[in-house]
């Protein structure tokens, strides 16, 4: 069974940094591509982040510049380092993966993904 197993997340200050992580069981992390949406209560999930097979890395423009997506396949763990953080950052993140690369601009879309984390809330207070 392939699952995800999130951690990390909370309550930080606008202008702070927390990270949040992800760990895959049940598929070879290497083959995967992986990703971090976001979804505030009665919205629609927001695509956050998406890391390749290869490392390549790309983001919504909202976050790009303050977030940064990585992983350690040793560890089978993606990251979501979480910085300079603003208010309307406050939401559940989701980690999510798929088999195999995606591309622009599937990636971007939520049901690119076959398996997702049970979410973490990250709150940024003003």
């Amino acid at each position: 069974q392939v699952q995800l197993r999130q951690s990390g997340g909370g309550l930080v200050q606008a202008g702070g940094s927390l990270g949040v992580s992800c760990v895959l069981s049940g598929r070879p992390f290497s083959s995967a591509a992986m990703a971090w949406f976001r979804q505030g209560q009665g919205e629609e999930r927001e695509f956050v982040a998406h890391i390749s097979r290869s490392g390549g890395r790309y983001y919504a423009d909202s976050v790009k510049g303050r977030f940064t997506i990585s992983r350690d396949n040793a560890k089978n763990t993606v990251y979501l380092q979480l910085s300079s953080l603003k208010p309307e950052d406050t939401s559940g993140y989701y980690c999510a993966s798929r088999p195999g690369d995606s591309y622009y601009p599937s990636y971007r879309r939520a049901n690119e993904y076959d398996v997702w984390g049970q979410g973490t809330q990250v709150t940024v207070s003003s």
